[in-house]
């Protein structure tokens, strides 16, 4: 079966892509098993939540996304507090740079939820099968039906079976850690603030997130070397959050209060990622074309830029040319080249600097810190950019 332009895989980024072509009169297919449509119950939260940047919020707005998002479940990101290994500390706010907020902390789950509503709403046809290989522009899926395409999306996520069938050159590095992630009861208000503190044996970020019954909670996302985490992750539930509890009163000395984990706790391997963007008639968005590491909160970020980015080079394209003509998908690839370059420097060179043991090392970047923090002008730039302005 022919297709105009097909999407493996129903992520965010995978209907972010699909609705952003629907919405500019492109003929797209999506290829994936529907995802949940349910809500959430009021008071619980899923564990997987992300930081929504300016640039992202704007796009999800201009999908008619946004606004479809039940308000009550989302917080906002006024301030942001970073710690060094030291002395070092950064303070920044939305009001440094103009603006409301300086992002917002969104559950992906409510994210997907309304994206496969609107695609549905959209009447974007659905065939509900999975990519499992790829031969002479060929997919092959799961049932056994053979699809083609002019214009392949792999939005497949990391370890993109369409990537690797296709043969796109793609390399991992393990960091040696593991991230950790889950909700909070905090004894303190949160007020709006993320904090993170950056420490020899890993990043703890703790967001906010809408209170509970039980009063203020964040969500936490904390990387640690892969033998402490690892332990953590084996320990008897009872054991497990006790021993947090502790090790989160030592990394934060108390500033928010007591916190107690209302969720269970779940870990994922850190890997960073890179490879081409692009091959003949297929182009890769989201994790299938890049991950780095969560210190930033800019993962989901970079993937929908990847879904703007593709579906304005393929709606400009000139009359002549088909979805996957080969110059559609260089422009595509050279729209992001800088944006995932930036960041992969950014999150991978913080993560290096902080992870080196050396006093001099330890000194320069808190300094750094310290240096920053007295330069509004500065943070106004590092406010724009995490915005993607």
């Amino acid at each position: 079966m022919k297709q105009d332009i097909l999407i493996c895989g129903a992520g965010i980024v995978g209907l972010a892509t699909a609705l952003a072509l629907a919405r500019r009169q492109q003929p797209v297919t999506v290829l994936a098993p529907a995802p949940a449509m349910t809500a959430a119950p009021a008071g619980q939260f899923h564990p997987r939540v992300y930081a929504i940047s300016a640039a992202s919020q704007r796009f999800l707005a201009r999908l008619g996304i946004w606004d479809a998002l039940p308000a009550q479940r989302i917080a906002p990101v006024q301030a942001m507090e970073i710690h060094g290994d030291a002395e070092g500390q950064v303070d920044l706010n939305a009001w440094q740079a103009a603006q409301s907020e300086l992002a917002w902390i969104v559950e992906a789950a409510e994210i997907e939820r309304v994206l496969a509503q609107a695609a549905r709403l959209s009447g974007i046809p659905w065939i509900q099968d999975r990519c499992v290989g790829y031969k002479n522009g060929t997919i092959l899926t799961q049932a056994g039906a053979t699809l083609s395409a002019g214009l392949i999306v792999g939005a497949d996520g990391a370890a993109s079976p369409l990537r690797t069938a296709a043969g796109l050159p793609h390399r991992a590095t393990p960091y040696d850690a593991i991230g950790l992630v889950t909700h909070l009861d905090a004894g303190r208000a949160h007020l709006d603030t993320a904090i993170q503190w950056f420490a020899g044996n890993g990043v703890l970020a703790l967001l906010p997130l809408p209170d509970s019954a039980r009063g203020p909670q964040v969500s936490m996302v904390w990387s640690l070397r892969r033998a402490q985490a690892q332990a953590l992750l084996d320990l008897a539930p009872e054991v497990q959050a006790s021993r947090l509890q502790a090790e989160l009163a030592r990394a934060t000395q108390g500033r928010l209060g007591e916190l107690r984990m209302n969720i269970g706790l779940h870990g994922f391997p850190l890997t960073l990622e890179l490879g081409d963007m692009t091959g003949p008639g297929i182009a890769l968005v989201g994790d299938a074309a890049h991950r780095i590491h969560p210190l930033a909160g800019q993962g989901l970020n970079l993937g929908l830029g990847d879904a703007e980015a593709l579906a304005q080079a393929v709606a400009d394209r000139e009359p002549y040319r088909a979805a996957g003509d080969e110059r559609v998908l260089r422009r595509y690839q050279r729209r992001r080249a800088e944006p995932v370059l930036a960041m992969v420097l950014a999150t991978d060179g913080l993560y290096r600097l902080f992870g080196s043991p050396a006093a001099t090392v330890s000194w320069a970047r808190n300094a750094g810190m310290r240096l920053v923090n007295a330069l509004p002008g500065l943070k106004r730039q590092i406010i724009a950019g995490a915005a993607g302005q």
